[in-house]
């Protein structure tokens, strides 16, 4: 079963625009109750590719340092998580969700 603040590599194309693209390591944020009954997850993608953007949260994972990219958040079809990776810590996943409740609190 996929669970909250698995890691697992995606395949995020095909895509449209300035969409984040190919293959790529993405930490799933939607609820474990939607991920059981659910064929689709919502993700927030990791980059190596570092900016100054208030929408990207640092990170550590498999000894490399990147960002979650919340500013690229979506819903995908299961069909699209291809592996496992891991699971955030818990530091990481709390920072996470203190971002996500400032970019869409109103």
């Amino acid at each position: 079963m996929v669970k909250r603040f698995d890691i697992w590599m995606v395949s995020l194309s095909p895509v449209v625009g300035s969409e984040i693209k190919k293959t790529r390591p993405c930490v799933v944020v939607s609820p474990n109750e939607a991920n059981q009954y659910l064929n689709t997850v919502t993700i927030v993608p990791l980059t190596s590719s570092l900016k100054a953007y208030p929408t990207r949260v640092a990170l550590l994972f498999q000894n490399k340092q990147g960002e979650m990219a919340i500013d690229q958040i979506r819903s995908i079809d299961k069909s699209r998580l291809v592996g496992r990776l891991g699971h955030l810590d818990q530091k990481t996943a709390r920072k996470l969700c203190g971002f996500l409740v400032q970019t869409f609190q109103y």
